[in-house]
């Protein structure tokens, strides 16, 4: 006998069934179950990740936005900056032109007598040119150079040149200043125009040898009067 007064099976020889529906939550059971939870799970882990990744993408797209904001505002501090300080070098570099005008006239001046700068005024000279130069003030403007009225400003024009083939600058009577490409001061010049009706040298070298041929008029009327005195009157005689 079992416990609670229940036949032996092995005792009484009796062969016994297990029925599927006599245990409840049987293997079969537990499996599918097992089953559907996990496909359930599978699902939402699936639809998390996806959720995830999409937030991932609008941070690292954020990211890069702020990124590519924070260097654009970098490099538009970094302009205004290098601007401030043009402009402020600019402004104290622009009145001292003209103490360098006065420089170079006194050194033409000394050079004219034979002379050159000499003392005092020369070390003070020559130390405030170095320092202009170091703070960027580039010095322009040279007899020959070809008018350019970007950074020429023309007193006057004194005349034709046939040596040259474009407006050329003649005499530099203040000398011009830049820094970079931003003119402090154009230089002031006088200037000289080519010869009227004058070719290139090529173009009229060109020209000259295509018509070195055919008489000129001057050819024309030497050999007019040069037939007219040939030609005797009726008194035998040169007209």
């Amino acid at each position: 006998m079992t416990e609670a007064g229940r036949p032996d099976p092995q005792a009484t020889g009796e062969e016994t069934e297990v029925s599927a529906t006599a245990y409840p939550g049987s293997f079969p059971d537990s499996a599918a179950e097992m089953a559907n939870e996990t496909e359930v799970e599978g699902n939402q882990i699936e639809g998390e990740l996806a959720t995830l990744a999409t937030q991932l993408a609008e941070r690292t797209a954020d990211l890069q936005r702020v990124q590519a904001e924070y260097l654009n505002y970098k490099r538009r501090v970094e302009r205004d900056r290098d601007l401030v300080k043009q402009n402020a070098t600019y402004a104290v570099l622009a009145p001292i032109t003209e103490v360098l005008d006065t420089i170079d006239r006194a050194r033409e001046h000394a050079e004219k007598n034979g002379q050159s700068l000499e003392g005092g005024f020369k070390a003070i000279a020559e130390q405030l040119e170095r320092i202009v130069a170091g703070l960027g003030l580039v010095k322009f403007g040279a007899v020959g150079d070809p008018f350019d009225p970007t950074i020429h400003e023309a007193l006057s024009h004194i005349g034709e040149d046939p040596e040259v083939s474009v407006t050329t600058c003649k005499v530099i009577a203040k000398a011009g200043y830049r820094i970079g490409d931003r003119v402090v001061r154009a230089a002031q010049v006088l200037v000289v125009d080519p010869a009227a009706g004058a070719a290139p040298a090529a173009a009229a070298g060109d020209v000259h040898h295509e018509r070195e041929d055919e008489p000129g008029p001057a050819q024309d009327n030497a050999q007019d009067n040069v037939e007219s005195h040939d030609v005797p009157n009726d008194d035998g005689q040169n007209d």
